[in-house]
Order: structure tokens, then sequence, then C-alpha cells
């Protein structure tokens, strides 16, 4: 807990820790140390971009989404028909009518194949990440922390984050926290847990008194051990600064949506478009619907402040909800997208307006896609299956070209017409937004999974600037 009770009692050493460790994600006085060491290389190293990795738990479907196919049989083409969009020729699934009107801010990637149709949390953490969460491997080269205000530079968002009520995050499938060689120091933050992150990343003792409390200098000097390990003791003081910056530098405020505008909070809400009275309650996924309208909106709002202050990669999931077999779990794909389409389409749509308000666009690379995509044709029940052949992309901002649309499907959207996009060309992409690929070649004690494999992938063809 970032916590300085006021009263005359001593901070012990493990509490210490404690406003140094836990609460910010892993920031400890060694991380400090070294980030400070090494924050004017980092300058030439990062693009002053961030990255909102919006992931559709589940697998969305391909045809319902970005490539309707409505010239395919009927057992093919889109259960929710066609919208036409702003890029000529161009239409998109008839619940993205927010999405369709705002295609020339969009790339969508029509040829993009996530490999299997295994449920996992691929391609936010799999082979091609090294077992670790994207946002990981940018904390490994970036620091876990900003050295200037403690932002942790990795968060994963569940619905927990914005709504207490909601149900507990679904890990069933992978491991969002994973960090592969990386090391656990490198975690997604994870601000889950209703109120008590606000509560635990206050600072409770007055500012008029905490200069009476140089107590707090004292019990730095207790943990010398840790700079020990960073390798010397000539930054002590620096570090002494950049503790008071961190407990002071109002970290907490941007977890906290209650800070926003009234009308900014209005315009990202999805709770009005699925009422829970209107879920069938046949489907055991029932709740995960229900959580997935009332917290969506705010978790890309949430992340928009988190990357507003610095953090630079932030994971948005809500609870499995993309499955659509239409079986006793899930909604087949016509039910199901009214259930998740029009919040995904709602939310996007509001998040881009956003950022295109405050002049964030060009900072923040929104990229949209889920673990797989779904079978071509339609089962009886009038689901779609897994599919590993074929799946939707979207990506937004970030400096990238934006209107249009990149590659090709088959005639029934079950493979590829055109060259694949694989996840590598989008790791790789990511890669590109974030860093200085050529600076990042160089930096001395990179990982080699960093700095020789991944700096060598393609980015997707035709959207770097």
């Amino acid at each position: 807990m970032l916590t300085i009770h006021d009263d005359e009692r001593a901070l012990n050493r493990r509490a210490f820790l404690t406003v140094g460790g836990l609460a910010l994600g892993g920031l400890s006085l060694t991380d400090l140390f070294a980030a400070r060491a090494r924050a004017g290389s980092d300058k030439r190293l990062l693009t002053d971009r961030s990255v909102v990795f919006l992931f559709l738990h589940g697998g969305p479907s391909q045809i319902e989404t970005f490539d309707p196919k409505m010239s395919a049989p009927s057992e093919f083409r889109s259960t929710t028909g066609e919208t036409a969009t702003k890029l000529p020729g161009i239409t998109f699934g008839s619940t993205f009518t927010k999405l369709a009107a705002r295609a020339d801010k969009l790339t969508v990637v029509r040829s993009f194949v996530t490999g299997d149709g295994n449920h996992d949390i691929k391609p936010v953490v799999g082979r091609d990440s090294f077992g670790a969460n994207l946002g990981s491997i940018y904390a490994r080269m970036a620091g876990a922390n900003r050295v200037d205000s403690g932002m942790p530079t990795n968060v994963a968002l569940f619905p927990r984050s914005v709504d207490p009520s909601t149900q507990k995050a679904n890990l069933g499938f992978g491991k969002f926290a994973d960090t592969g060689p990386f090391g656990g120091a490198y975690a997604p933050f994870d601000p889950s847990g209703g109120g008590q992150l606000q509560q635990d990343m206050h600072l409770n003792l007055p500012l008029s008194r905490l200069e009476d409390r140089r107590r707090l200098l004292s019990e730095l000097d207790r943990v010398k051990w840790t700079l020990t390990e960073s390798g010397g003791f000539e930054g002590m003081e620096r570090v002494r600064q950049q503790a008071f910056q961190t407990i002071l530098g109002g970290v907490a405020d941007a977890f906290q949506l209650s800070k926003e505008d009234p009308r900014t909070m209005a315009r990202y809400d999805t709770a009005p478009l699925v009422r829970p009275e209107n879920i069938d309650k046949k489907w055991k996924n029932y709740n995960n619907y229900v959580d997935n309208a009332k917290s969506l909106g705010k978790l890309l709002l949430l992340a928009r402040r988190l990357c507003e202050r610095g953090c630079g990669f932030v994971t948005v999931t809500t609870n499995f909800v993309w499955d659509m077999h239409s079986d006793v779990n899930n909604a087949g794909v016509a039910e199901g997208m009214r259930y998740m389409g029009k919040p995904l389409d709602h939310a996007v749509a509001a998040f881009l307006d956003d950022l295109e308000a405050r002049g964030l666009s060009d900072k923040i690379l929104l990229v949209v896609c889920g673990e797989m995509g779904r079978t071509p044709r339609i089962n009886k029940n009038g689901g779609r299956d897994h599919w590993g052949n074929l799946a939707p992309l979207l990506l937004a901002g970030g400096g990238l070209k934006m209107g249009q649309v990149i590659g090709q499907s088959n005639r029934n959207g079950g493979e590829p017409q055109s060259e694949p996009i694989r996840i590598r060309h989008l790791n790789a992409t990511i890669l590109h937004t974030l860093f200085d690929v050529g600076e990042l070649r160089l930096v001395p004690g990179a990982p080699r999974e960093i700095a020789q494999t991944m700096t060598g992938w393609e980015p997707i063809p035709g959207v770097l600037s």
C-alpha cells in the first residue's frame, strides 16, 4: 500500500518496500536507479508513443466484423448483413455503423492469420512474443515505471479495473501477466479490485507535514542492499528524490475515472446499449455478456487516461465473450453480435473521437483482434466454430497510415487470397510504433529475443509512414 501513516511510528523496512514495490506494479529502488542511469539513452530509443491492445477474448468472426462476404452463399455470408463505410466499395458487418463512418481513420487487415484455432491469448501472449505479454517486452526495454512519475509502463485492464461488481477475470486460457524470459518485474500492473487501488496508492500523510518526516530518507538507508545489487551507491540522493516524486506524482489520479469529465464518461458509456434484461439467460456466458457491456467503454477511457500520462502499453480485455458456437455456453453469431458488437462499435468510436479531440491520434496506436477467427461456414445451430486460417484485425492511430484495407480473403472468407499477414507482422508493427528499431538493436544487454530476433521481423506492409 502506498500509504504513509500520519502518526509518530517510524516506517519499518517492510513497509517501505511495500511503498517502493507492490503498489506500482513492481517498482523497486533498483528499478528506479537503473532507469535513471539509462534515462538519456531511452529518449533516443523510445518514440513517445503508446499502444492500447484491445483483445477480443474468445475469437471474433472475421465475417460479421469487417469482411461480410455478402456475395457468398447464405451459409457463409454475414448473418448481420453489411453497412457501407466511408471508403468507397468497402463494407463492414452491419453492427459497426459508427466504425464504418470512421473507416478513413482505420486500417483493416483482411488477410490476418493467427495460425490455429486454439483458445489461448495469442497474440497478446504467445509463441511470437516468447511467452510474454507484449507489454512486458516494452517494459523490459523502457523500464517498468516512468522515471519522472512512477507510472507503470505496462498495464492490463480487466472489467474489475473499472467496475467492482463485475466478475473476476477469466484467465483459464492463458495468463496475461506472463513475462516469458524477461523477468517478473516487467509483468503488467493489474489495477483490478474496485476502489482498493485508489486507497492503496494515495498518500495519507498531509503534504504540509511531509517535510517534517525526514525519517523516510533514513528508511531508504535501510534498504541499501538494493543499491548494492544495482552496482553502486553514487545515485543514492537521486533515488531518494525519485522515491518522493513517485509518492507525490499523482499516479493514482490517472486510474480514477471519477476525475474524468462526466460528459466524456457519458460518451464512452456502453452499458445502455445492452441491458441485462435483453440478454437471454439461457446462455452460461450471460454474466460475461453483461460485464462486457458494463465495462468496455470505461476500460478504453481508462486506457486513454493512462497513455496520456505516460503508460506505454495497455492490454484491455473483457471476460470470455467472443466464442460464438451457439451451444450451451454461447449465443450464435447473429445474437452474439447484438451483445458484443454494439458495445465494441460504440467504445472504439468514442475512443477514436476522444483521441482526435485531444491531439493524441498519432500518439496512441489501437490494436483490435482476438486469438483466432471463426469458421466460414455457419454451423447447424447458427454459430461459427474455431478457425485459425483467418481472423479480423483492426488498427487505428499511432502515426500509421489509415483509411485502407490491407489484404484480401477468398470468396467464402475462410482463407487469405493475398499474402497472409501473421502475428509476427503485427508484433513488428507494434515494435516500430514504440521504438526506434535501429537504436533497439544497439542497446547493450538487450535480450537476444528482442534485439536480434524481433527487430528482424517485417511490419505489416503498407502501414508505416
